[in-house]
């Protein structure tokens, strides 16, 4: 924007552009990452993990836990981006997913194949949780279905699996083959809400976890794996392979959690986060509790039923705030800087103006999650950057037809008449022109921040933060009041942008050049 626009009181970067400041101020920048940075996938188990991981190395050097990030692979891009420095992963998904291994290879094999991506796997935890199909054991029962194999002679069952499952190499494609169930059509769900549409009957088969807590609670079978399809899925850390010489004091911590933890106590953790109604941190400290001695099991110790007041303002509402602030406002400043520009072109030069929304256009239809991973494929990592470009490419057509409108709603009267008073192109713009367009440039950033508050949640599903962490745990969980907990605050802050801009709209029409 041209400076000389954000001194004049009339002009458009008066009110809006102190409103930015202000903000900008609230946000802040991001905190930087001085300890040890540690991912988690976005489900239970591997919340649960990051926090005992987060609060073992917190006891000797800083440590941050990056919730609910992604999928394997966007898990390993952050490692190999620098973005994060460790996470917890399963020996199969390494040897399947990543490195695209047959067989059960060793951890000394896993590690040649890893050496090349400065990566290294290290410190098995103590239990296998295996990849597993599971149905009702009342249908399964009337069915006689007791094996993989088994359900080749039941296809038109419904089989619903999330999505990771449908898409990587240990997983559907691989198993349709060898358990011959090319003729299924399964569709995809969150593997959170997986265990209440089959306890509902919207689906009869759903891939587990084998250290699922909800098996035993919705009385499940799991269907043995007659054909050994599945590798062992022994739980590990995989991170950089200079964490220990950069973090030596937290990996000595992290070390000594080397086959601590065996499956039923990764199962009890797991219930009292999906059961009990505890936090990941809550599950996570039973860890510690039993192995002082000074806990019973999590079942026995019922926690307070958690309501939302208190979800609403958990201790991370202040930081998951200005995170989405600083998303929201980051990414709209830059469009504001592209978008005006743009629009005053468009109106300018009538044969750019289809080109442009064209462009601007195209991007609004790409949808978010695709957007996203593109931006990480282009970009070479994950967190903030590419969530803000996206919100930036989101940002555009809004700013970009409002300033065009507003451009050619300018009567040609008021052109000549400052043309006659001997006004240069400059002049014209800065003090008839954009005072003018005016209305219509603010609707058109008031609605590219207010699409901006609710896109910004996706970005959490990439490390970004905001208030997308809750609502991805809640997915997670399947926990209404965790979602609740994220959705609240951002449909809130979004009225608050919406009356914030409708404000700057009821100001003054403009009075002229003040000198």
């Amino acid at each position: 924007m041209n400076p000389v626009v954000a001194c004049r009181p009339n002009s458009l970067g008066n009110g809006f552009g102190f409103v930015l400041l202000v903000l900008a101020l609230i946000a802040g920048p991001a905190p930087a990452a001085d300890g040890l940075r540690i991912g988690s996938k976005r489900f239970t188990e591997s919340y649960v993990l990051g926090e005992l991981l987060l609060r073992t190395a917190s006891r000797d050097g800083a440590a941050i836990h990056r919730q609910g990030m992604g999928n394997t692979g966007i898990l390993v891009a952050a490692l190999r981006g620098d973005a994060i420095d460790v996470y917890p992963e399963y020996s199969g998904t390494i040897a399947r997913e990543v490195l695209k291994m047959e067989g059960n290879p060793t951890i000394v094999d896993l590690n040649k194949a890893l050496a090349p991506m400065g990566l290294m796997a290290s410190v098995p935890l103590g239990f296998n949780n295996s990849y597993a199909l599971g149905m009702r054991d009342d249908l399964a029962d009337k069915l006689g279905i007791r094996t993989i194999d088994d359900l080749a002679r039941n296809i038109s069952l419904k089989f619903g699996f999330s999505h990771e499952f449908l898409a990587r190499k240990d997983g559907w494609p691989g198993l349709a083959r060898t358990h011959g169930l090319t003729g299924a059509v399964p569709v995809g769900l969150d593997h959170g809400i997986a265990y209440e549409a089959l306890a509902a009957g919207r689906v009869d088969v759903i891939d587990l976890y084998s250290t699922d807590a909800k098996i035993a609670r919705y009385k499940l079978r799991v269907l043995a794996d007659d054909r050994a399809y599945f590798p062992r899925y022994e739980a590990l850390l995989l991170h950089r392979g200079d964490v220990p010489v950069r973090f030596p004091a937290q990996w000595r911590a992290l070390q000594a959690l080397g086959g601590k933890i065996s499956e039923s106590r990764m199962i009890e953790m797991n219930a009292a986060a999906e059961l009990d109604g505890r936090t990941f941190a809550q599950a996570a400290a039973l860890f510690d509790a039993e192995i002082q001695g000074a806990g019973e099991p999590s079942a026995a110790k019922p926690v307070a039923e958690r309501n939302l007041w208190d979800a609403l303002f958990a201790p991370d509402l202040w930081r998951l705030t200005r995170e989405h602030l600083v998303l929201v406002f980051g990414s709209l400043a830059a469009s504001i800087v592209a978008g005006l520009p743009l629009g005053m072109l468009a109106a300018k030069k009538t044969g750019l103006a289809q080109l442009i929304f064209a462009v601007v256009g195209v991007i609004q239809t790409i949808p978010s999650l695709a957007l996203l991973a593109f931006l990480i494929a282009i970009m070479g990592s994950i967190g903030i950057w590419p969530a803000a470009v996206a919100l930036f490419l989101y940002a555009l057509l809004p700013i970009v037809r409002n300033t065009h409108a507003g451009m050619l709603g300018i009567g040609e009267g008021m052109r000549q008449a400052a043309i006659a008073l001997g006004m240069s192109a400059r002049d014209r713009l800065v003090d008839i022109e954009i005072p003018l367009a005016r209305p219509a440039i603010l609707a058109g950033i008031k609605t590219s921040a207010v699409i901006n508050v609710g896109t910004a949640t996706i970005a959490a599903f990439i490390g970004a933060g905001g208030y997308g962490e809750r609502i991805a745990s809640g997915l997670a969980l399947n926990d209404n009041i965790q979602l609740l907990a994220g959705a609240i605050p951002a449909a809130a802050l979004a009225l608050l942008i919406q009356g914030l801009f409708e404000w700057l709209e009821r100001r003054g029409n403009p009075r002229g050049r003040s000198a």
